[in-house]
């Protein structure tokens, strides 16, 4: 095992969790609300959908804001129906994952996405409209401190994505909770009644938590795909909302404890995918594609039960439905 094994493996570790922590940071603000978003895996692959068409049409700046825009979109659609016509949030979540896989599989079919990229861009060359990859976001690297061993590679070599999401994770964190800001946001999902008699908009602060929610799930759809693994296959998310969702409960509703958390993920699947170029771990692709529906279960059972939100310190009403009282 060398050196330069270590630092790849450390290095792709940060790198694939960036993508946890992307889309666990939104769900944070969402479920520190009291509104519980499943639609996050749905929301994920539109946003990695969204960057395959436009980053190959116009480049990568085009696709992260069409990524951003389709989050708030789909956030925006579920606080409608869960906030505002106060709908059963697993099922409207779990709906709005199955229909962003959906809409993924339609706009990336070949022949749909080849009439798509040509209306958005009638000069592109008949390769770019038949291919199946996007050009890569390119690595930032910090100078000096990149050269470091071992910690150079973990931490100084990367793309815009992951500096970002760590300078996000700290900025939220001081929102959350060092904030006016912060402590509404987490007095609508304690105690809704109360905040609402103190002249707080609870329908609001819920919608735009949610809103958030959306585009940060979506983001991290848009970096798996340019920013980490830029070739296009269906369901190419494979899962990895849904266990954002687990590293939400992690982190106790954290955005600071998020970055371990993801990092922890991100490394478990780097160092499986490893052990497979070894030969190693051959089932461990049938155990992944169960994780998913585990981790669902897992989620169902936290919200449903008192004591356990109790115990992991969820918010009081994550998954109820507010209704003013007259």
């Amino acid at each position: 095992m060398s050196i330069q094994w270590i630092e790849q493996v450390l290095q792709l570790t940060v790198q694939m969790g960036t993508v946890y922590l992307l889309a666990s940071l939104g769900e944070i603000y969402s479920e520190r609300s009291g509104v519980l978003n499943l639609g996050l895996e749905g929301m994920m692959i539109m946003g990695a959908a969204m960057s395959f068409i436009f980053s190959v049409a116009y480049g990568h700046l085009s696709a992260i804001v069409m990524a951003a825009i389709i989050g708030a979109l789909m956030g925006f659609i579920l606080s409608i129906l869960t906030v505002d016509m106060k709908l059963n949030q697993v099922l409207v979540g779990l709906a709005l994952t199955l229909l962003g896989i959906g809409l993924s599989g339609f706009f990336t079919f070949p022949e749909i996405r080849k009439n798509l990229l040509l209306r958005l861009n009638p000069s592109l060359p008949e390769n770019m409209l038949i291919t199946q990859q996007a050009e890569k976001l390119q690595e930032v690297l910090i100078p000096l401190f990149s050269d470091i061993p071992i910690l150079g590679k973990m931490f100084f070599s990367h793309n815009v994505f992951v500096y970002f999401s760590l300078i996000l994770s700290v900025v939220m964190w001081f929102v959350l909770f060092k904030t006016r800001i912060g402590l509404t946001i987490r007095s609508v999902g304690e105690n809704p009644s109360m905040a609402d008699s103190l002249g707080v908009n609870v329908y609001m602060v819920r919608r735009v938590s949610t809103i958030i929610s959306g585009v940060f799930a979506s983001l991290a759809g848009a970096y798996f795909f340019i920013g980490f693994h830029p070739f296009w296959r269906e369901g190419v998310t494979a899962g990895r909302g849904f266990i954002a969702l687990a590293l939400v409960i992690l982190a106790t509703w954290s955005p600071l404890r998020a970055i371990l958390g993801a990092y922890l993920f991100g490394g478990v699947e780097t160092f499986q995918y490893r052990l497979q170029l070894f030969g190693l771990g051959a089932q461990s692709p049938y155990f992944l594609a169960m994780l998913p529906y585990i981790i669902t279960i897992i989620t169902l059972i936290v919200i449903s039960t008192e004591s356990i939100k109790k115990k992991l310190g969820a918010p009081a009403t994550l998954g109820t439905p507010y209704s003013r009282e007259e």
